[in-house]
């Protein structure tokens, strides 16, 4: 930069100071496109006006035009917000170099080896349940306890496939949740492979009595997963026996990937699992030669009686407003293979560990900081609207909502749904943590699925961006363990969400809803 250059920015900057309001508009990068959740594009409602432009040291947020987003912060607003600085450096001095640097890896590694795979209604995530609480008391943090949630409880079993035609192999089977078992002694079945729902419908009539094998592949997990939750009930309505789906995963090495499967009131239920995308790829083109294809499926899933499991709520309670609160949290629960160390035992234990890091630093905030680790998301996000429906009423204390349900691998920032003058905000917490280069900030929270209702309700919510390309290669398998985390990357992901968790909660300001409601209960735009 020239010496005349520096001096005419040196001159804005004086006068943008002393205007009421400052203004920033800075180039950056458009908002990178999502390959997660493709089926959820950049969210209307966090859209204010497109044509406002927001500041960041290096990135601007933008809508999906490209138009960049303006903010008005106060001088006041960003001096109290940068005053953080000192603490927030504390914290990841803390976490990522000092006495707390490995815990988190170490906390999460010791439950899930302890307790491997915590699906609901299983006694391993009652256990879990009743250990999270026990370490939270051992340490120190307020008013720990739970709130009961019904949830589903369905169990596997012994289950089994095997190609006998054209030539005799053992097939890597998952049964989807919620599906029905076979009888007893299975069944065979002549095998007809799609590629989609449209194919479905083209060959309906070669359908009944059919096993169908979805081969729909994957560009991305909406597109993908729809065929995981809906495939088995659009197969059964054209008289299929059962059904098998390519598993959702962007990289296989012949694992198959469970999830769950939704049937249709009036349509009758039929057995379906996950397949490997190598199974389903290769009858495929067997199909192709015109080859007969026969399988022999057998699963002892079956539906019980639904149980009383439990959200599990810690907090460190605020000095000053402690009926007002941040919440940061994950799901407990997990898929009944694997440990559920990515889903979601990563964003349970930095929502934890971000707890204990405030506790063990002395640094009590104005509101209350809570974590809250939800039972019963696989199976239909059972934890995060019980909790919602619970606590609604209470909407106006809750300050900001974070969940980590997307992976714990190399922080990058926050993906938020808020207003654009919140956003702002958000951005200005987030600058705190250029050291740990965590300062992106994403307009539409993704990957905060417990806490959507709330995001809905007009408040502001978040979730970890975080750089993770290989998510979908250990999904909902039995790949999803230890060996995915790192303990680097884990320390900087607890840093990150200690930090923004306490300043947003010891800061004056008042994040400003999206939202208000009516008398009437409807909302509003602010």
């Amino acid at each position: 930069m020239g010496h005349l250059q520096l001096l005419l920015r040196m001159a804005l900057a004086i006068v943008l100071a002393a205007t009421s309001h400052a203004v920033y508009i800075v180039e950056g990068d458009k908002i990178e496109s999502n390959e997660i959740y493709d089926n959820v594009v950049v969210n209307d409602h966090a859209i204010e006006d497109e044509k406002e432009t927001v500041h960041k040291d290096s990135e601007v947020p933008e809508a999906k035009s490209g138009l960049k987003l303006e903010c008005n912060l106060t001088p006041e607003q960003i001096a109290e917000i940068r005053s953080y600085e000192g603490r927030v450096n504390q914290i990841i001095e803390y976490v990522v170099n000092g006495p707390h640097k490995g815990k988190t890896y170490d906390t999460l590694a010791t439950m899930v080896d302890q307790f491997g795979p915590r699906q609901s209604g299983s006694k391993s995530l009652v256990d879990a349940i009743e250990y999270m609480q026990q370490i939270s008391i051992d340490h120190g943090l307020d008013n720990v306890h739970t709130e009961d949630v019904t949830v589903p409880h369905w169990v596997r079993n012994n289950e089994s496939a095997w190609m006998t035609s054209p030539r005799l192999h053992r097939m890597n089977i998952l049964g989807l949740g919620s599906s029905v078992g076979t009888p007893p002694e299975g069944i065979t079945a002549e095998v007809l492979v799609v590629k989609d729902f449209d194919d479905l419908e083209a060959h309906a009539d070669q359908i009944p009595g059919r096993i169908v094998a979805y081969n729909q592949g994957f560009e991305n997990y909406g597109q993908s997963v729809a065929y995981r939750g809906r495939g088995a009930a659009r197969a059964s309505k054209l008289g299929a026996v059962a059904a098998l789906v390519q598993s959702a995963a962007s990289f296989s090495i012949n694992s198959p990937h469970t999830g769950n499967n939704e049937y249709e009131a009036g349509v009758e239920n039929i057995p379906v699992a996950s397949i490997t995308v190598e199974d389903a790829e290769m009858m495929s083109r067997m199909q192709e030669r015109g080859q007969k294809i026969m399988v022999h499926l057998v699963m002892g899933a079956e539906n019980l009686e639904p149980v009383v499991s439990q959200n599990t709520i810690v907090e460190v309670e605020g000095y000053d407003q402690p009926q007002k609160v941040v919440t940061v949290g994950g799901h407990l629960d997990s898929w009944d293979v694997g440990q559920g160390a990515m889903d979601d035992g990563g964003g349970v234990f930095i929502s934890w560990n971000a707890l204990v890091v405030l506790r063990d630093l002395d640094l009590v905030p104005r509101r209350t900081v809570r974590s809250i680790f939800y039972t019963g998301e696989e199976q239909g996000l059972f934890g995060g609207y019980a909790y919602y429906e619970a606590h609604k009423s209470e909407k106006e204390n809750f300050q900001l909502l974070l969940e980590s349900d997307i992976g714990t691998f190399n922080p990058q920032g926050i993906a938020f749904s808020g207003n654009n003058e919140a956003t702002c905000i958000m951005e200005e917490i987030l600058k705190l943590t250029k050291s740990i280069g965590t300062t992106k900030i994403e307009r539409g929270m993704d990957g905060g699925p417990d806490i959507e209702a709330w995001e809905k309700a007009g408040l502001p919510t978040g979730s970890l961006k975080n750089q993770n390309d290989r998510y979908f290669w250990f999904h909902h398998s039995d790949g999803d363990t230890m060996s995915v985390e790192d303990p680097n990357t884990l320390d900087r992901c607890t840093a990150l969400w200690a930090a923004v968790a306490y300043v947003a909660a010891d800061m004056s300001i008042e994040l400003p809803r999206t939202y208000h409601n009516t008398t009437d209960g409807t909302l509003i735009k602010s």
